[in-house]
């Protein structure tokens, strides 16, 4: 059976100089809140400036943001469950926007299909990845201390460019 991470309510976690506390809400699972965490310290070379879990004045609230300074996301990251209208809709939306979906312990080749499918006809400059997080990731890439450290070469991904 594979292992599954168990996290507190509340969990600070830290990645190269920054810091920031995952709160787990009620039907959260702790996977879920791992993937924001890992999505968080994967990107935050490229995008310092991310935020974790706030509202952007979309419909849809993204997981881990990076804002522009007129307020338009620059990257997205979504973890778990991410359906093709909704990857549509906000490819349409935000045409220059980077986005990244997460999965646990699951092939990426279904979800490629999907996002190709929703890519389609859509005119972006932006990148789109998928990466799917190893089952084992909680042991791997989290310490005592909580410090995250996660690579590239240490997951499974795909990077579609526009």
């Amino acid at each position: 059976m594979a292992e599954r991470p168990l996290l507190p309510r509340k969990l600070r976690l830290h990645a190269g100089e920054r810091a920031v506390v995952f709160a787990r809400g009620i039907n959260e699972s702790s996977e879920h809140v791992l993937m924001k965490a890992l999505l968080w310290a994967l990107y935050l070379p490229q995008y310092p400036q991310l935020s974790v879990e706030i509202r952007i004045g979309d419909r849809y609230k993204p997981d881990v943001v990076q804002l522009d300074a007129e307020g338009r996301p620059v990257f997205w990251g979504e973890a778990g469950q991410v359906g093709e209208a909704k990857i549509r809709a906000l490819v349409k939306r935000y045409r220059e926007t980077h986005f990244a979906i997460a999965k646990w312990n699951r092939s990426l080749q279904p979800y490629t299909q999907i996002v190709r499918a929703a890519l389609d006809g859509v005119q972006r400059s932006a990148p789109f990845d998928l990466i799917a997080f190893p089952a084992d990731s909680a042991r791997r890439f989290v310490d005592a201390d909580g410090v995250v450290r996660v690579t590239w070469d240490e997951i499974e991904h795909t990077h579609l460019r526009p």
